[in-house]
């Protein structure tokens, strides 16, 4: 018993010798290639180990560098999203508006979840000229929760209103109970604006 155990061992130790080996010696358009499947295929951990290392050899172009902030904000590190998206979507430009929609929204929310909502507001708002019609909702959505967690009721009462029109014309599995929601938060706000003379 003891042998099988001795000779399992040392076959996964060669396996991974191998696997390291084969993977060294591999073309980096290659790696590159194996990165994209990966990322394509939402596997962003170990899609954004490969992104580094190429990274790290080479300098990747923007566009990459927006793949290395979605995939840090997969992974939930919204401070290294908000890092890699920040830097790379000035450049993004010339990519269609469905891609860089998703890249705004990346970093809008990444921005949202660090407390960061003077920083997501832009970011958010560039979203809303890059996104389709039926994703409007949640933008303004969050917009109003922006201006509502800095104090700016009334800017935050308009952008619920927004995002309620929005649900209203493009509704969803979440409408119903999002619309409710919303013009409870609405009359709340206006009762508070009222009531402080903002």
């Amino acid at each position: 018993m003891r042998h099988y155990i001795i000779i399992f061992l040392l076959s996964a130790v060669i396996q991974t010798s191998a696997n390291t080996v084969q993977y060294d010696t591999m073309p980096d358009t290659r790696k590159l290639g194996i990165a994209l499947d990966y990322f394509t295929g939402g596997k962003y951990h170990e899609a954004l180990i490969m992104f580094l290392k190429l990274d790290k050899r080479y300098k990747l172009n923007p566009r990459f560098k927006a793949y290395i902030g979605l995939c840090y904000y997969y992974e939930w590190d919204y401070e290294q999203a908000c890092k890699y998206l920040d830097n790379a979507l000035p450049s993004l430009t010339i990519y269609a508006p469905a891609e860089r929609s998703i890249y705004y929204n990346a970093a809008a929310e990444s921005h949202f979840e660090l407390k960061e909502y003077r920083l997501a507001i832009p970011v958010y708002e560039m979203g809303l000229l890059t996104c389709r019609q039926s994703e409007k909702a949640n933008i303004f959505y969050k917009l109003g929760f922006c201006y509502m967690l800095i104090e700016k009721t009334d800017i935050a009462a308009d952008n619920f209103k927004s995002a309620l029109a929005y649900y209203k014309t493009y509704p969803d599995a979440n409408s119903k109970a999002r619309i409710t929601q919303l013009k409870n938060m609405i009359r709340g706000l206006e009762t508070n604006n009222t009531t402080t003379g903002a």
